[in-house]
């Protein structure tokens, strides 16, 4: 345990601040598999707008650093790409 004051608040602000980025990166996962599952179905309009609603999503974890920027950008491009040979 902390033996100082300020190392017990470190402890708070750190469950805190885990508890935040864990809601970011299920969310950030979550608006991903409804992409994949629109993919998956072959409705490309329906990936296209998941995909829409899932670009925002990713580029605030992007800038909260719960994502790094090469990783979203590598997401996006990927299942980008997917869509666009669905479409064809």
């Amino acid at each position: 345990m902390a033996n100082h004051k300020s190392s017990e608040k470190r402890i708070r602000q750190t469950v805190k601040r885990t508890a935040v980025n864990r809601k970011r990166v299920s969310g950030i996962r979550s608006s991903l598999k409804k992409v994949e599952a629109a993919i998956a179905s072959g409705d490309s309009n329906a990936a296209k707008a998941a995909l829409k609603e899932a670009q925002p999503t990713l580029m605030s974890g992007v800038s909260k650093g719960v994502v790094k920027l090469g990783t979203a950008s590598r997401k996006m491009s990927r299942l980008s790409s997917r869509i666009k040979k669905l479409a064809a």
